[in-house]
Parts: structure tokens; sequence; C-alpha cells
């Protein structure tokens, strides 16, 4: 209950009982609490009018870097002698200053105050600045929310993957490093052909020239181009989340970071579909501008609650076809029929997945009976891998505890050789 209402009560009691009771000591002893009333009313603050510029130390900065926010307020109305102003860096944890300030302006002054912030990973916007004024009595107080600019992007930090071999059945036009299965130039020995004028004199095959008296042959090598690559996260919350609320989350972020950086480098057309929370999907696109647009979607993913997700149901429509797509999921047993029709419909599938019971195993105590229940479901998982490397999806599982780099520089540096034996003859 505010103070006016109670001093409002507090007089009418004090007058009624005294004109009920015939006693001008009691009506008098209103007197005060009404001056009191009329001072904190005359006096109090008006309608707030206040200017109010944020400006950030830095707008992106990788997960635990700080970053200092700095607030300019400027009163342009009647002076304010008990202002408080409160910001709000909802999930963030304050380094030094502080967010609240209690402060007096006059008509005209500017306060200008920093505080310095982290925070995990994720996206921390900036919408208002809230507002307390109250008079010197503290009998009126005036809230407003002042609206203001600024965000400031948690990126997601992940290694650098050197290369990463895919061989999509159809490639794009542009010059890369991935085998196109056309003649050209290239690097790789791709066959040979009759010599045609312009050809590099080293291109020619005096082997096979020697054995026809009329024609020359040279070596045609493979072309090398970029591809469009589809990058899935999923982020279902049933799959994500495991015992004690511990969640495997973040490493398929970073899985999924540093496999758009590697893709991306090599000059491939990438997009991004995060399965989680929402369904947030990143246009496919080229070079540093497209990274960026990918580092912001994975700093917003979230894990996912709607039943809507409760399944993996991947839009085909929205990825080119043919095109190489990279799944990155800790997987379900309910998983392998949605993978295996996205697989049949022409999409060359790589599946990376952070493995969830090494996770949960690491973080439980040693006992019989939790070495038994993680040997059950292990061979469970394993069952899941092998029938989908079956239907010809290349399958990497990651134990969190080794560096992602690595794990995916010995699984993925060359195409395995089973893709090598059907590209090379001629299936695509």
């Amino acid at each position: 209950m505010s103070r006016i209402i109670v001093a409002g009560l507090l007089i009418f009691l004090l007058v009624i009982t005294g004109l009920i009771a015939f006693r001008g000591e009691v009506v008098a002893l209103a007197v005060p609490l009404a001056l009191y009333l009329l001072a904190g009313l005359y006096w109090g603050p008006d309608k707030l009018q206040l200017e109010v510029n944020r400006t950030l130390s830095l707008e992106r900065v990788s997960p635990g870097d700080p970053a200092t926010i700095t607030l300019e307020v400027k009163n342009l109305g009647a002076p304010l002698e008990n202002l408080l102003l409160e910001d709000f860096p909802g999930g963030l944890t304050i380094i030094t200053g502080s967010p609240r300030k209690l402060v007096s302006l006059k008509r005209g002054e500017t306060f200008t105050w920093s505080y310095t912030v982290k925070g995990k990973r994720g996206h921390y916007p900036f919408s208002y600045l809230r507002a307390s004024a109250r008079d010197l009595l503290g009998l009126v107080e005036r809230v407003e929310e002042i609206p203001t600019r600024g965000q400031l992007f948690i990126l997601p930090a992940a290694p650098r993957v050197r290369r990463i071999a895919i061989r999509p059945r159809r490639t794009r036009v542009y010059a890369g490093s991935i085998p196109a299965r056309i003649g050209g130039p290239g690097i790789e020995f791709f066959g040979v052909r009759e010599y045609q004028p312009g050809d590099p004199q080293h291109w020619i095959n005096w082997r096979a020239s020697a054995r026809y008296s009329n024609s020359i042959y040279s070596n045609e090598f493979e072309q090398e181009r970029v591809a469009d690559v589809g990058i899935i996260l999923d982020g279902r919350r049933v799959i994500n989340e495991l015992g004690s609320g511990r969640s495997i989350f973040e490493h398929s972020v970073l899985a999924a970071t540093s496999l758009a950086d590697g893709f991306l480098a090599a000059g491939n057309r990438v997009g991004l579909l995060v399965y989680g929370k929402h369904v947030n999907w990143t246009y496919p696109g080229y070079g540093k501008l497209q990274r960026e647009k990918i580092l912001q979607s994975l700093a917003r993913a979230d894990l996912g609650e709607s039943q809507v997700f409760s399944g993996l149901i991947i839009p085909r429509k929205l990825f080119p076809a043919y095109s190489q797509m990279v799944l990155v999921s800790p997987l379900e047993s309910g998983d392998f029929e949605g993978l295996v029709r996205f697989r049949s419909a022409g999409f060359q599938l790589i599946v990376v997945s952070p493995d969830p019971v090494s996770y949960e195993v690491n973080s439980l105590p040693e006992s019989n009976g939790a070495s038994l229940a993680a040997r059950i479901v292990r061979i469970e998982r394993e069952i899941l891998l092998h029938r989908l490397q079956r239907t010809g999806i290349q399958v990497v599982n990651w134990n969190t505890a080794l560096p992602f780099e690595n794990v995916i520089q010995g699984a993925l540096s060359r195409p395995p050789a089973w893709l090598k034996a059907i590209h090379s003859g001629g299936v695509g």
C-alpha cells in the first residue's frame, strides 16, 4: 500500500473520530498529516523526461570475456532530487560497477556511469532502463521504463577444423576444394582424352600417345568446386538434457560452430537449421558475413520443450537437392527411420553425435549398478550407429572428453572407402 493511501486513510479516520467524539484536539492531529500529504503532492515529481544513450565497448564477445556497458542519462524536465536508475543485464554476471544508481539531476544535467559484465553463450538485448523518481519526503513515486538500444552477442568459440572431406552428389560452378567428378583443371588424375589445342605440354600422356601413330592424348584431372552444405543442430530438450539437469547441448553447439567455420573457410555455401526451442533457419551463403549470421544464430540457440519437436523431422525443401547435410545430434532410437528417409532422398548425410553415454558416465559415482546400466545403454547406442552406417550415412561418435578437432580430423579428413568406391564407379 502506497504512502499516499496510508496518509489519506489516517487523515480521514482522525477527522471522522474527532467529529463523532466532538474532540477538536483529535481533528487537530490530522493537520500535520494533511500538510505532509499536500507537500508531497506539490513537490512530487512530474512526468519523467529523460534521454538515455547506451554504448557497449564490444557488441560481440566470446564466453567469459568482459564487455563494458556505459549509460548516459540526461534530464530534459523538472529537477529530480531522488532518482533511482536501474539497468537489467539479465543472465549476465557483473564484474565491476553496478547496474543501479541513485542520483539527483537538475534540468539539463547529465549523469554517466559504466559497469562491466561477462556471461555464457547467448543473445542479451537491452531494451529499456527503469527510472524511479520520488519526492524528498518519499511520498510520491513515478516509475517509467525508458526505451534504449543495445545488444550483446556472446558467440560460441570453437576450434578451427582444417579439412573436412565431403563428396556431395552435386557441386556448384565455382572453384573450390571438393572433387566434382568432372574432367578439367585440377590436381587428382581423372582420365585420358585426346589432345586439344591449348593443353599444357606437361599434360600430354606420352605412354598412351605412343600406342597410336595418329593421335596424341592428354591427361585429364578432376575439377574441384564448392558445394552446398546444410548443418542441422538438434536442440530437442528430451535428448539433450540428462540426469540432474545437466545438458550436452553446449557440446553440440561447439561442434556446429566448428563445422560451419570449416566449411565456410573452404569456400562452400553453408546454411544452418537450429531445431530446438524454435525452428531457426539461416539461409545459405558464403564468406565472413555468412559466418557472422551463423554465429549469431548459434548464440540464440536454445533447447525446446514443445512436443512439436519431440521427433526429428527435417524439412527437405529448405536445402538444395543432392547437397551435403551434417546433423549434429546426440540421437535416439526413434531418429533412425527419419534419417534413412532423408538419405534416400539423395542427400549425402554426415551425423556428428556427441556421446551422451560417456558424458553421463563421467559425472556418476562408480558403482556396479551404474557400470551395468552404462554398458546396456552403450550397446543400444552402438547398434543404432551401426545401423545408420549400413544405410550409407557417415557417423562420427564424439566422446566429449576428447578435443573435437582431433576427433573430426581423424574421422572426416578423407571420405570413407565405400563412398570413394561408389563415386569412382560413376554412381552418383
